[in-house]
């Protein structure tokens, strides 16, 4: 079995200080560049998406001639919701 010893402790520490310093160097390098392609692969899905919607849109306007216009104010206007009764207080002197 092994002991510790300030040696050891030192190298630890070092080995950890030396991880840090290169993942950063190499995340300052790399990161941007994953992000911009990730972007861009956002950006193609979305521009994809669009034409998807715009074409499904054309073949239904294609499809049917007919105009159908719904009204949407109705007769009867949409009741408030009552939560309870209104009590005026007064103050008394």
């Amino acid at each position: 079995m092994q002991e510790a010893s300030f040696s050891n402790l030192i190298r630890t520490i070092f080995y950890i200080m030396m991880f840090y310093y290169v993942f950063k160097f190499l995340a300052r390098i790399f990161l941007p560049i994953l992000v911009k392609k990730a972007v861009e692969k956002a950006g193609e899905n979305f521009q994809q998406q669009q034409q998807y919607a715009q074409e499904s849109t054309w073949k239904r306007a294609s499809n049917n001639d007919e105009i159908i216009y719904k009204e949407t104010k109705s007769k009867n206007p949409r009741e408030t919701k009552k939560v309870g009764d209104y009590v005026d207080y007064e103050e008394i002197d």
